[in-house]
């Protein structure tokens, strides 16, 4: 069984996320493709996570490549969590992953309706109160889910999620229609209200988004095809990694699997899986350093994370699971960083990495800086060490 050690995987990424200076690129699309997708759940984090990656460029660019090029593509995927996604590979998360999504949404917010409101079949309401919405939104053409629900009454109907609860709060359904529209690939969320770290997205019909729509792929087929990029990107890495990563089912995985050409590999005792055509030795970039955002898609793409991580998870995830902005030397994380009230961005390292390595570092966090200019950001999902270097 050929064997590939830590090192080995951590040359592979430096190279394959473009952290290593070498293959950094201004390529905003390219830069999304190298990590299958980008994570979006803050919107901060794409925009940094492109500043980590990139050479001359600045939030602009990310900006016009995905509201005025349209090469990158907004959607809630893998695990129910918000990417930006090559425009190309809509299709594939399509099929893979957000039409069963749609279905389990549509669902869970079926049995809250029932339960918190006098609507006695919810299914065939919400059905209803998908259409209305998605023909509100054609006639307006873009809109706010406020503006939505100002022009169509079914988006104001009231529900109390937890009814009896004293922490329960009635509200309307807007924001459930529409993200369910979203997952089913009818609309899409479109330029922010305000800056680039804003939340607060307009909505447009996919017809007018994406001329002709998302194309249609067999659902084992976009699964395969999303595996092998992400073997490209993370592998080679434990099944369970994948597994998790996709948040399919164990058997979802393995028929994936079984579409492509794989080989098991020796991850220092534990069994990985790599493409058969992707066993030759990575080469091994020179030492690099980059500040990775809160949530960046290399920290996040696999479950097992010793091999980078160390001993520093404690300082620098949350309860839930969720990495803050962590401080990269040589493809291994050495320390975590935060945007202070005046704009300096803090370090801290938790071990001692050498001088050529805090140079480096500094010259990092001096760019970090320059992209964020005025905003001042706070991380969606709050760290230890995040707290600590901010308070």
């Amino acid at each position: 069984m050929r064997s590939m050690n830590v090192a080995e995987r951590r040359a592979r990424l430096g190279v394959r996320h473009r952290l290593s200076l070498p293959a950094r690129t201004d390529d905003v699309p390219g830069i999304a493709r190298s990590l299958v997708v980008l994570h979006a759940t803050d919107p901060a984090t794409v925009f940094l996570s492109v500043a980590a990656r990139s050479t001359g460029i600045g939030p602009a660019a990310v900006e016009r490549a995905l509201y005025d090029d349209r090469t990158l593509l907004r959607m809630l995927a893998m695990r129910r969590t918000m990417f930006v996604a090559p425009v190309e590979l809509v299709p594939v998360l399509q099929a893979s992953t957000a039409d069963a999504l749609a279905v389990r949404q549509r669902a869970a917010y079926a049995r809250i309706i029932e339960r918190g409101s006098d609507i006695t079949d919810a299914a065939s309401w919400f059905a209803e109160a998908e259409e209305a919405a998605h023909r509100a939104l054609l006639a307006r053409g873009t809109a706010t889910g406020a503006q939505l629900s100002a022009d169509e009454p079914l988006l104001r109907t009231q529900v109390d999620p937890s009814p009896g609860k004293p922490y329960s709060k009635p509200g309307n359904v807007t924001t459930w229609i529409l993200v369910t529209l979203g997952c089913a690939g009818r609309i899409v969320r479109g330029r922010p209200n305000g800056t680039w770290i804003s939340s607060q997205y307009r909505w447009s019909p996919i017809e007018t988004w994406l001329p002709g729509g998302i194309a249609e792929v067999p659902a084992g087929a976009a699964r395969a095809e999303l595996v092998r990029r992400w073997l490209r990107a993370f592998g080679p890495a434990p099944v369970a990694d994948l597994k998790w990563w996709t948040g399919w089912t164990a058997g979802d995985v393995r028929e994936a699997l079984a579409l492509l050409d794989v080989t098991e590999v020796d991850l220092g005792g534990a069994t990985g899986v790599v493409l058969s055509d992707d066993l030759e030795p990575a080469p091994v970039p020179e030492p690099w350093a980059a500040l990775l955002p809160a949530l960046d898609a290399t920290p996040m793409g696999w479950r097992e994370r010793g091999w980078f991580l160390g001993e520093h998870g404690p300082r620098l995830f949350d309860r839930n699971g969720n990495i803050g902005p962590t401080v990269w030397w040589d493809g291994r994380v050495v320390g975590g960083w935060a945007q202070r009230k005046d704009g300096e961005i803090a370090v801290r390292l938790l071990e001692d990495a050498g001088a050529d390595a805090e140079a480096a570092i500094g010259r990092e966090a001096e760019r970090v800086a320059g992209w964020y200019g005025d905003i001042r950001a706070t991380p969606r999902f709050r760290t230890p060490l995040e707290r600590e270097l901010t308070s």
